[in-house]
Order: C-alpha cells, then structure tokens, then sequence
C-alpha cells in the first residue's frame, strides 16, 4: 500500500474534476455554489459592519468602554461556529443559509469592534481639538478627520473578518446551506477524496482571492501618500525621516 501514490491520486482526481466544465456550468455546479458561498459571506459581512461599526465608533471616540471591547471579542471569538449552529438547529432560526449567515455575522463583529474602536482611540486628541477650533461639529469631526485617520486599522478589520467568513461559510453544507462547501460534503459523503480536495482548493482560492482584493482596495480607499502593496520602500532622504503608518493592524 502506498499512501503517498494515494494522495497524488487524489489530488489528480481533483484536478479532473476542476477541469470538467461541465462541473463548473451544471444547475447547482461550482458557479451556482460559489455565487451562494458569496451571497452568504457578504450578508454576514455586511451585517456584521452594520452592527460594530457605529458601536466601535461611538466607544473610540468617546474613550470609554476598552474594556468592554475586549472581553467582548475574547468571548466572541471562543464560541466555534459550528456550536451556533447547532444551538440554532433548535431554535426557530433552524437550518439552512439564515442560520449560517447569523452565525457568520456573530463571528466578524469582533475584529471590526476591535479595530474600528482602537483605530479612532488611537486618532491624536490635538488633531480633533485642532478640528473642533475651525468650527466642525462632532459628527464633522468623525467624518473629516477621525474615520479618514483611522480607516487603514477599520479596513485591516473588515479584511479579517471577510476572510475568516469566506474560510468558514462551508460549514453551511453541515446545516442544510449552500456554498463551496457542499462539495467537500459530497466528496465526504461518496468517500471521494478527489472532489473533498477539489472542494477544500476551492474555498481557499476564493479565501486568498478575497484577501487580495480587500488589501488593493484598502490601498485604494486610504488617504495620504499610497504606495502599491509589495513595493519597495524609498530609500530616506538624508535629513528627512520616513513617515511612520497608521499602526500596526490588529
């Protein structure tokens, strides 16, 4: 028995199988799995931003509630998903993609809450002082000058929490959902590594795909001086320092 030529088996079946057009343009096929797989991530996302974002506002600006923030997300971040959903499974949420997307939504509002709030914590109280002495109003000053200031800790938030989302809206499959998931489930169910493989390369190139994308678009949306993501960095001028980043991501 070789275990290794098994495994090289496998991942040639998944291969076959992601190279099959069939699979990807079928009813219920990949392209219907992964729009499904997004729907749910970006309603979870985009619930989850609804809920944190103000709150975290509203704490970082305020300068109370650190604590609070914290344990927060410790405890938020302990609960596995999967106990959620079966917690769910006997509520009348039940089965299915609502369930998933609840769940989902649970598990991104600590990284937002976290970093939205340390982010406008962190903006220098000078510069909000300097901004209320020009005549801005409270919400003037959040607009104009904390978000701006501390957009690249809020992206670095929302960045983590979508990945972590994508990564983990598989287990839709485990509770009546839909998603990229059903196919490692299929794989499972049919003992056909191949497929499982196939599933498990899809959910992490669409993950690694995700992150991308929310790092270009972050360097796209954050004011200031950019420089593309990877490049090298200027040599200092002799004389004139570097400017130092917003922080260091959460």
């Amino acid at each position: 028995m070789d275990p290794g030529g098994a495994g090289m088996n496998a991942f040639g079946d998944a291969l076959v199988y992601l190279n099959d057009p069939f699979n990807w343009t079928r009813p219920g096929g990949i392209i219907d799995l992964l729009v499904e797989h997004l729907t749910i991530s970006l309603v979870a996302v985009l619930a989850a931003i609804v809920v944190a974002l103000p709150v975290g506002i509203a704490l970082g600006t305020s300068g109370r509630g650190g604590g609070g923030v914290v344990v927060l997300s410790n405890v938020s971040r302990a609960v596995p998903t999967l106990a959620l959903l079966t917690i769910f499974a006997v509520t009348p949420i039940g089965f299915g993609d609502p369930a998933t997307t609840i769940a989902l939504a649970v598990f991104a509002v600590p990284p937002i809450l976290t970093n939205t709030y340390v982010g406008f914590r962190g903006v220098d109280a000078d510069v909000r002082e300097a901004a209320r002495a020009m005549g801005m109003g409270r919400g003037q000053v959040i607009r104009r000058v904390d978000f701006p200031l501390a957009l690249p800790l809020v992206m670095t938030g929302v960045r983590t929490a979508t990945v972590q989302v994508v990564a983990t809206a598989g287990l839709a499959a485990l509770v009546g959902g839909g998603g990229l998931g059903q196919i490692i489930s299929l794989g499972f169910g049919q003992q056909n590594y191949g497929v499982m493989i196939a599933g498990a390369l899809l959910v992490a190139a669409l993950a690694l795909a995700t992150e991308l994308t929310l790092v270009l678009l972050t360097w796209a949306v954050t004011p200031g001086p950019r420089r593309l993501p990877g490049a090298a960095t200027r040599r200092p001028t002799a004389g004139i320092p570097e400017p130092t980043g917003a922080g260091v991501p959460l």
